[in-house]
């Protein structure tokens, strides 16, 4: 059997031989891997030529919308990708954060581009800046999709979550993609692109997959396209320097295998709770995926004095753990994805062993198997060594054994451990497990620079926390140094990554044209229906209603602070308010916000449904008693939003840009309020 790449539209097996991928557990042959054949300047053309205007043309909302469905698909196929996982020896929990956790991943970002982005197929970015005196003259910034493509470069440990985590954001900008998952478990990710060229759900030339060698593929390359990687840090290295990439610039997101580190705080007791989260953290980032994992722990800084404690418990633990078929209850971990990776963990582990003493494990350690059919080949056993010169530059900061091995580090005060931390040159993630508040401060603040994310591990959080091997959608995932120096994940940060940012000069009215978003001082509309009274579909940007006014009294101030309870001196206390900054008694902020609404809200039944919430509020100048106060709404933002089965109507949220001035043309408050708008058209 060959493992298939699917290109301009086709699935292709490779002409040659090809790389043989063996069953993990048992030794035998799986499939063989060959990219010969394929056409690498054609796969990028069909990504630009098709995949990308198809995607271009559709909103934000719209791209979103297409990943949430086909995640959804795929969730009802996913027992198919259980079984096939285990080959590449994941247990049931390895691949449920494989398989599960990419997909989730993927529906976080359908949900986060839905809830934070408008509906338009590009970005629009932060407020505008004025330019001139006058206003005449503004700025802002704007995010468009890049007319290329986006090559996703993976490792072997997670072939779903690995694909999934980088093409979502990537389809959700309008960049087609290219994905590249490591040989050794390239089935699995071949077996989930299987499903989603089925689905239907992608545009032609969205998506394509290569399992094999990339050829020539970054020689295609230009200015437009992007590649990400993720893998070890040396073949990281040589490819950021590829010369086209080199030539071209092109935007090279590296997420390297790093030493990251797991502190455990001087403040902590055997006794403590903490003690036993640090030893189960430990645990269980060298047991899931037999500890391949770029995130896992590494290096464990630990108390010279629970130095003992430490390696006791984490040995009691570790020896029973059950190795062998993952497939057979009981069994916690599985072996290495293959003979190489174990041949590799061995080196490395002699490596740091000129270093280290072993606890437990090693290259001589017996290995007993659960299950008839395992070979012997890819498993190795949970590895716990102990550093003889933890604040001295060596192997244990500069060498990582890809597999379940762990090194203790005994430091002697906070300074110390931070130092030693700072020996691994940047990685993906640290991690601090104290009860301590100032100690953990201390730790977070002095390390933080040398970490991509910190987890801060106590009682509190320990029955919520996602544990220090986990990146979350809303988080970025990267490193300094060592481990990259890029960033994934994160959020919108992920989606503007593979756009372009553009900052835009000109007057109010072209922005607000070319944004589709009403800038201040723009050329408003002006109908004789009250926009209030119209549907979504009829609202235009920039149309705006200026209303009656309302003079503020005393009386209005008094009935509020009854309603409200808010009897603060300065609406109340006429001495106080005369020593205050305000030199008289004025009004509630949010008086003037109520009486605002009460001067734009058409009262009666319409398109406008619910208030959908208030931003960007600023109270700008004092209204006193005696003062008269006018509103200008205008319409700032029209999303269109998909209406779910359940909806009666199809409605758009209505931003709209509201100011309040006073009798002097002063603006008293500026804010922006969104409505729940009927729409007209499904």
């Amino acid at each position: 059997m060959k493992a298939r790449s699917f290109v301009y539209g086709a699935w292709h097996e490779g002409t040659a031989e090809g790389v043989s991928v063996a069953n993990a557990i048992t030794g035998e042959p799986i499939c063989s891997v060959s990219s010969d054949g394929i056409d690498f300047a054609e796969v990028v053309r069909f990504g630009r030529d098709v995949g990308g205007p198809a995607l271009r043309a559709m909103t934000i909302h719209e791209r979103a919308e297409m990943l949430k469905a086909l995640g959804l698909k795929l969730l009802d196929n996913k027992k198919r990708f259980f079984d096939i996982s285990q080959w590449t020896g994941a247990t049931k929990v390895d691949s449920w954060v494989d398989i599960e956790g990419g997909l989730g991943t993927m529906l976080s970002y359908s949900s986060i581009a839905r809830r934070e982005l408008g509906n338009e197929p590009f970005i629009v970015e932060d407020k505008a800046q004025p330019l001139s005196a006058d206003g005449s003259f503004v700025g802002r910034h704007i995010l468009t999709p890049k007319p290329g493509v986006s090559v996703h470069i993976n490792a072997f440990n997670f072939p779903c979550w690995g694909m999934l985590e980088k093409i979502a954001p990537s389809l959700i900008a309008g960049v087609p993609v290219i994905v590249k998952p490591a040989t050794q478990s390239a089935y699995l990710t071949q077996a989930m692109v299987e499903d989603m060229v089925e689905s239907g759900l992608l545009p032609d030339g969205s998506l394509q997959l290569i399992c094999g060698s990339v050829g020539d593929l970054l020689d295609q390359l230009s200015e437009q396209d992007s590649v990400t990687f993720t893998g070890s840090a040396s073949i990281g290295q040589m490819l950021k320097v590829h010369p086209n990439i080199v030539a071209h610039s092109i935007p090279f997101n590296m997420e390297a295998d790093s030493l990251n580190c797991s502190i455990l705080g001087e403040t902590v007791s055997e006794d403590d709770p903490e003690f036993d989260l640090f030893i189960k953290e430990v645990t269980r980032e060298m047991m899931v995926k037999a500890g391949q994992k770029c995130t896992a722990i590494r290096r464990a800084l630990v108390p010279r004095a629970m130095t003992n404690a430490v390696s006791d418990a984490l040995k009691a633990r570790l020896s029973r753990v059950a190795m062998g078929d993952p497939s057979i209850e009981g069994v916690k971990m599985g072996p290495l994805i293959g003979k190489s990776q174990r041949d590799d963990v061995a080196s490395q582990v002699s490596k740091l062993c000129e270093q280290s003493d072993v606890l437990l494990g090693g290259n001589d350690a017996v290995l007993e198997l659960v299950g008839d059919h395992c070979s012997q080949d890819a498993f190795y056993p949970p590895t716990v060594l102990l550093s003889k010169a933890p604040t001295e530059e060596g192997y244990v900061h500069s060498v990582e054994a890809f597999g379940p091995v762990c090194t203790l580090l005994p430091y002697d005060d906070v300074s110390q451990a931070v130092a030693i931390a700072a020996l691994g040159k940047g990685s993906l993630v640290g991690s601090v497990v104290t009860n301590d508040a100032s100690e953990a401060s201390e730790l977070v603040l002095k390390a933080a620079a040398y970490h991509g994310r910190m987890l801060i591990l106590n009682r509190d959080n320990a029955k919520s926390s996602t544990g220090h091997g986990s990146p979350l959608a809303p988080l970025v995932h990267g490193g300094p140094g060592r481990a990259g120096g890029g960033e994934e994940l994160g959020g919108v940060r992920a989606i503007k990554h593979y756009m372009q940012r553009t900052a835009l000069q000109g007057s109010p009215s072209m922005l607000t044209a070319i944004t589709r978003e009403y800038t201040a001082g723009a050329e408003k509309i002006r109908t004789p229906v009250h926009p209030f009274r119209k549907y979504f579909d009829e609202l235009q940007i920039g149309e705006s209603l200026t209303t009656h006014r309302r003079t503020v009294t005393e009386a209005d101030i008094v009935n509020f602070g009854c309603l409200s309870g808010d009897h603060f001196y300065a609406h109340f206390d006429e001495v106080a308010a005369k020593d205050s900054l305000f030199g008289q008694r004025v009004a509630h902020g949010y008086f003037v916000l109520s009486a605002a609404a009460g001067l734009f809200v058409d009262p009666a039944p319409g398109p406008v449904l619910a208030n959908y919430g208030l931003e960007n509020l600023r109270f700008i100048a004092p209204v006193a008693i005696g003062d008269t106060i006018q509103a200008d709404i205008t319409v700032k933002q029209k999303i269109k939003k998909t209406r779910r089965p359940d909806e009666e109507r199809a409605t758009g949220v209505v931003v709209w840009d509201v100011l309040v001035r006073n009798q002097n043309d002063e603006t008293v408050a500026v804010y922006d309020i969104m409505t729940l708008v009927e729409r007209q058209e499904d």
